[in-house]
């Protein structure tokens, strides 16, 4: 009995394995086979390998990817994506004729990632997504239209002087640890309560900064919009390569959907150096600075991702804040340069101010917004349409009386306007402001009503300021957060409100010795 019936079980899968073969289809299969020849500080130098396409993603014997990256007559240079351990000379390496992908989606929304979209957070797996190309075209011209809709960075010195918005790419530019990071990191605290989805993306930044910065972005902001995207100096040079690429393409998931990201690159100053890294390695040639030839043009299609889409496309946006960093303020370097040309204005970072105490330490004679007007909100233009000229006419006079001689009422006048006004550029960080506050301070002191005040008292007027004005004008301040504008009756019913509130206010008592 038992060998009958195992006499039918084999009959049925000698069947089943008739069917199996008789259904599949043979056919030639090509496919491109090569050996590492070289290998080392995350490079791996391939011969045997005619076919590849350049970026190609290959598959090593080890299990592990990497992407052509320079393309030989004899080999071929690959960018590991993880660590070359495991990875020998003599290895098998196979091309996948696909291309480095990462998963996009809302899954990836109050997630911690690495580039490649894995999870960094200990919160487990992150959900699947959209798999897709980390290099992507930018928009053609006809699929854009025009940067008018503001990005408010709650910092008052940047939206009433150098107003950016969406779709714009705005250069944060300046030496080490004088406050770039913070600029970005404000930026995204202060869509809390907007509609921006924002990506914040480290690159071979230490990891107490980004520690910092994750607490910071996650405490203060709103983690169920924001990504952070971390390549650690200790990854390898591949992960800190395709780290922006992979950020943009996570943020085009959304700007495609006709909803608004904003991107925070910190730094391209790093990012530029890995470039430059994996060329020589490579065994491509140097040019200026030991940097490859096309180093200018990686950041180019980069940041030329950034967009305001049409109508037609779904009216999404990407505003892209690349941050850069100077040495000894030389914003002719090479890489600064370069990016300079590539955006659409920069904010200049001055050393000297921020050891003064001027924070943000934003040098207004150099900083420049190639959008400017046409985004800000009309009750701040308003309202802030000469303070720039008048900033600027107050520092010039106050290099000029540094050298003595008597002051006129017309010149005592300008200087002491001129203070009021640097001392309300001046803001804690990680403390962005509301637009109606913004508006407030700024018609304070362009209305003179803060001359009346010690430097030490501005201070406190600026603490109490949101409960004064929400309390003595809170139809304007409805009016200016709902629709960026205000009337006449709003105007003056602000105006009375300031006015009040300042002769309020009192020195502050001298400190005991």
């Amino acid at each position: 009995m038992t060998s009958d019936t195992e006499a039918a079980q084999a009959g049925a899968w000698l069947d089943d394995a008739r069917k199996t073969v008789g259904d599949t289809k043979l056919a030639a299969r090509a496919e491109q086979i090569g050996r590492v020849e070289e290998v080392g500080d995350g490079i791996a130098l391939v011969s045997g390998m005619p076919g590849v396409r350049l970026d190609e993603l290959v598959q090593f014997g080890s299990g592990q990817f990497g992407f052509a990256q320079s393309l030989d007559n004899d080999r071929v240079g690959c960018v590991l994506l993880d660590d070359v351990d495991g990875v020998m000379a003599g290895d098998i390496v196979r091309g996948t004729g696909d291309v480095v992908r990462v998963s996009a989606g809302p899954g990836l929304l109050g997630r911690v990632v690495d580039p490649l979209g894995r999870p960094l957070d200990g919160k487990g797996p992150v959900p699947a997504g959209t798999m897709t190309p980390i290099e992507q075209p930018a928009p053609a011209i006809v699929d854009r239209d025009l940067v008018v809709q503001p990005v408010q960075t709650g910092l008052i010195v940047i939206d009433a002087l150098f107003a950016l918005g969406r779709g714009q790419r705005e250069l944060i530019i300046g030496d080490r640890a004088i406050g770039k990071s913070t600029i970005g990191i404000d930026t995204i605290l202060n869509q809390k309560d907007g509609d921006m989805i924002c990506i914040y993306v480290a690159v071979g930044q230490k990891s107490s900064s980004v520690r910092r910065a994750i607490d910071t972005i996650f405490a203060g902001g709103a983690p169920d919009r924001c990504i952070v995207v971390v390549a650690a100096p200790t990854d390898s040079p591949g992960l800190q390569w395709i780290a922006p690429f992979a950020a943009f393409t996570m943020a085009e998931y959304f700007r495609d959907r006709g909803q608004h990201a904003l991107v925070v690159i910190d730094d391209l100053t790093k990012h530029a150096a890995t470039h430059r890294e994996i060329a020589l390695l490579t065994h491509q040639s140097p040019g200026r600075e030991a940097y490859p030839g096309d180093v200018f043009y990686v950041h180019a299609r980069l940041l030329e991702r950034a967009a305001k889409l049409s109508k037609a496309k779904g009216g999404g946006s990407l505003t892209a804040l690349p941050i850069a960093e100077t040495d000894a303020g030389n914003l002719s370097a090479y890489i600064p340069t370069n990016l300079i040309s590539i955006t659409d204005g920069q904010i200049v970072l001055n050393a000297k101010l921020f050891h003064e105490g001027q924070k943000p330490a934003v040098d207004v004679g150099t900083s420049v917004s190639r959008v400017g007007g046409k985004t800000q909100a009309r009750v701040l233009r308003d309202v802030a349409d000469t303070l720039r000229l008048d900033y600027a006419q107050f520092l010039e006079l106050e290099g000029f009386t540094r050298f003595g001689g008597m002051q006129d009422g017309r010149v005592h006048q300008q200087l002491t306007r001129g203070a009021r006004i640097r001392a309300i550029l001046d803001q804690p960080q990680h403390a962005p402001l509301r637009l109606a506050d913004e508006v407030a301070l700024v018609m304070a002191a362009q209305g003179g009503m803060l001359d009346a005040l010690s430097l030490p008292a501005i201070v406190t007027f600026r603490e109490g300021l949101r409960a004064a004005i929400d309390h003595g004008a809170s139809d304007a301040v409805r009016m200016i957060q709902a629709g960026g504008s205000i009337d006449g009756a709003g105007k003056k019913s602000l105006s009375d409100a300031l006015a009040g509130y300042a002769k309020t206010i009192k020195p502050p008592a001298p400190v005991a010795a």
